[in-house]
């Protein structure tokens, strides 16, 4: 069947009943093989990938889906032996609209011996769980970063101060107190530095209904009162998306860091009157992050078209002290994702020159 758009659309078979139905609920893409290779059944999610549906798919050849069939049926083969309880190799799987994916095949026994389970991870997917798995091992490290590392810098600040203070009312030299107010102004500067570090974990988490588009509003209005000129600010609601429970004044603070930290990086763009910002709110649907699979989630984008992120600190950019900007402080990104993770969430960023697109994943019930 077309489309308006000459893709081919899927015609999903009716699910399965029986003992396979529970394959169904995988994002992966699942097919039992008998030991000819046959398929008895395809999940939903195999559908999509192929393009075509379960009843086409359920009775063919299933290694004549791959660019090296041969390779699937000597496994099969092997497999029926008993020389191995399971096979892992990375292979092209062929699309009904001859487009090909890269997956990486997992053949494995079920308890009947003539019956197969291969799991197909594609790997562009498989690459995007283990960049949500180094976020969130890498936030929380900073997490604990940061809160040590502020702690062991305040104690020895205050004292550095008032002895500042102290020595200041001694001398009788207006050129060394100079020197001392010098001290004193660096002292507080660092004060208030470790006091930004320490906020997230020295505030407590205040629940309640949050509409996200009501976060989007406050921030769009915080925006555009700093930068009321050269700036579009375009708004892309879904407006069926649910309320649902959060921190709404983290959640502000998280969304005005990475739209406050994109109009920074589009001051060239604002001059000549040319800076786009890009307020998008979608639904996504089995979803996985976090190693954790959610039915529904929240897609909050942050688009604008300035120069992207610069390569050296494309892998770095939400580690504490780490900007792109002089004169950045380096904790705006940090303290956004924070913020987003203690709702179960994460910040992720995609950019290009021209397009960088920070997005913000927060499961909804």
């Amino acid at each position: 069947m077309k489309g308006t758009s000459g893709k081919t659309a899927t015609v999903r078979s009716a699910p399965p009943s029986g003992r396979f139905q529970a394959f169904d609920l995988l994002a992966t893409l699942v097919a039992v093989v008998r030991t000819d290779g046959c398929v008895i059944f395809a999940n939903a999610a195999l559908e999509d990938a192929l393009g075509t549906s379960r009843r086409t798919i359920e009775g063919s050849r299933f290694p004549e889906c791959f660019t090296e069939p041969h390779i699937l049926q000597n496994a099969l083969t092997s497999a029926r032996s008993n020389e191995f309880a399971a096979l892992r190799y990375d292979a092209w799987l062929k699309r009904a609209n001859s487009d090909l994916v890269p997956v990486h095949v997992v053949l494995a026994q079920t308890d009947h011996p003539s019956e197969f389970v291969i799991e197909l991870l594609p790997l562009e997917q498989q690459a995007k769980q283990d960049r949500e798995e180094r976020l969130i091992d890498q936030a929380q490290a900073n997490k604990e970063l940061i809160r040590n590392l502020a702690h062991e810098i305040k104690n020895p600040l205050g004292g550095i101060r008032g002895a500042a203070q102290l020595l200041q009312m001694e001398i009788q030299s207006r050129e060394l107190t100079e020197y001392t107010q010098v001290i004193i102004h660096e002292a507080d500067r660092l004060q208030t530095l470790v006091d930004r570090l320490l906020a997230p974990h020295r505030r407590p988490h205040v629940v309640g209904d949050v509409n996200i588009h009501e976060v989007c509003e406050r921030v769009r209005s915080l925006i555009l009162a700093e930068f009321p000129r050269g700036l579009r600010l375009i708004r892309d609601y879904d407006t069926s998306i649910p309320e649902f429970r959060g921190d709404r004044e983290q959640l502000i603070q998280a969304l005005l860091n990475v739209a406050h930290n994109a109009c920074q990086a589009l001051s060239e763009h604002i001059a000549v009157d040319s800076a786009e910002l890009t307020l998008r709110t979608r639904i996504a649907r089995q979803v996985t992050f976090g190693k954790q699979r959610y039915r529904l989630a929240l897609e909050l984008h942050v688009v604008d078209n300035g120069p992207g992120v610069p390569d050296s600190i494309k892998d770095r950019i939400f580690y504490p002290l780490v900007s792109g900007r002089e004169g950045g402080s380096g904790l705006g990104l940090t303290l956004a994702q924070t913020f987003v993770q203690q709702h179960h969430g994460l910040i992720e960023c995609d950019s290009v020159p021209g397009r960088t697109d920070f997005k913000l994943l927060i499961p909804l019930p």
